[in-house]
């Protein structure tokens, strides 16, 4: 589980520098490379940008491997923020909890082979882990982000495809119990958003965001939605992101996923996560009016789709669940984004992110403020879409 370190009352904590944290992960990626492989010879390439967890491509005696490296089991952001204390703190925190068997790269160890076993699911292979560093193969092919981009008009195909082979898999013998025992809770949706927005430091957190009017207006409105119980939640795959979903056989071969966050969860969560971070694409990346459209319909199309298999009674009650997962998810990454400190590099996507956070938040602040409205959740649904297309456009 993730780890926080507490100061001593009246110390002054200061942030861990970014250089320092990322030459640390560096080393440490190098030192485990070294004990897995120790007559290999170990070269490291480039850093991928993220915000959750340090990742570098590696060459084992020329096999391309990537590294994944987790600090404390939370996101880079909140590690350069402070929220785990000063550098020789952490440092000290996370040899212990590299060393611990329920830390969150050992989970998503124990997950990958539980995907690739018995839920028979295309995932990357794991190629060694040791002292806190996760070593995978890469996956190759186009990811959904990718195809949706290119292929607008089969958006809802693709989008139901994604899910239907992962809830195929999911269901299938042995995964439930095998999840049961090293689940990855740190990446639910309403779990993280209720830990970023909670009272006093919820609203400084969202006052760093340099958008704080709109999102501590949006958070407040999310956080007094009722979210029904689900007392029988089934396994989802917990962070399901265009990205994370990739065809190495091309469209119409089988799905690749990448990133696992295995847990029990409501049945709408992993859609919801999936439609937040396609919308948000669009956003930031807005393409033709025409493909936007085509995309925004797509969507709404997978979503009745999934609709119509629930139970006539509680489809109300699904359809809200999803469309405020969707408004929650986006608001996490949004902010997590224009929360990130100077010397953490972005990627590209990251980037236009904070460029269009003020289309963003005008999406979220209409978006959430229709929410309490005793319409039909169809309606708040219908305008939500109209909401993300202004915000295209804007």
């Amino acid at each position: 589980m993730a780890q926080t370190v507490t100061a001593a009352r009246g110390a002054v904590l200061m942030p861990p520098p970014a250089e320092a944290v990322l030459s640390y992960a560096a080393g440490q990626t190098v030192k485990a490379a070294e004990a897995l492989w120790p007559a290999a010879v170990i070269r490291l390439g480039e850093v991928a940008p993220s915000v959750t967890s340090y990742v570098q491509r590696v060459e084992v005696d020329g096999r391309p491997l990537f590294a994944k490296v987790s600090i404390l089991g939370v996101s880079l952001v909140s590690v350069l923020r402070g929220v785990c204390g000063d550098w020789e703190s952490v440092k000290a925190a996370q040899a212990a909890y590299a060393a611990s068997p329920g830390s969150l790269l050992r989970r998503e160890v124990l997950q990958l082979k539980t995907l690739a076993g018995p839920a028979r699911l295309r995932v990357p292979k794991v190629a060694g882990y040791a002292s806190g560093v996760l070593f995978t193969e890469p996956v190759t092919g186009p990811s959904l982000a990718d195809l949706i981009l290119r292929e607008p008009h089969r958006t809802a195909d693709l989008l139901g495809r994604v899910v239907d082979e992962l809830a195929t898999g999911l269901r299938r013998p042995g995964v439930a119990a095998r999840v049961d025992r090293a689940p990855i809770g740190e990446r639910s949706i309403s779990g993280t958003f209720l830990r970023k927005f909670n009272g006093i430091s919820g609203s400084s957190y969202v006052n760093q965001t340099g958008h704080g009017d709109v999102l501590t207006a949006v958070a407040s409105r999310l956080r007094k939605a009722k979210i029904a119980p689900a007392p029988n939640q089934r396994v989802i795959f917990g962070d399901l992101k265009p990205e994370h979903a990739h065809f190495p056989d091309g469209p119409d071969g089988p799905v690749a996923f990448l990133d696992p966050g295995l847990q029990r969860g409501r049945p709408c969560a992993d859609a919801a996560k999936l439609m937040s971070r396609t919308v948000l694409n669009l956003v930031c990346c807005p393409p033709t009016p025409h493909d936007a459209r085509a995309v925004l319909s797509g969507i709404a199309a997978f979503v009745a789709a999934l609709n119509a298999r629930v139970d006539e009674a509680d489809r109300d009650a699904w359809l809200r669940q999803l469309v405020l997962l969707w408004l929650m998810d986006t608001t996490n990454i949004l902010s997590t984004y224009l929360t990130a400190p100077p010397g953490l590099p972005l990627s590209a996507h990251g980037a236009a992110v904070v460029t269009r956070a003020g289309a963003v938040c005008q999406m979220l602040e209409h978006a959430s403020a229709t929410m309490a409205s005793r319409t039909p959740a169809r309606t708040w649904w219908r305008l939500c879409l109209d909401d993300a297309l202004m915000a295209v456009s804007a």
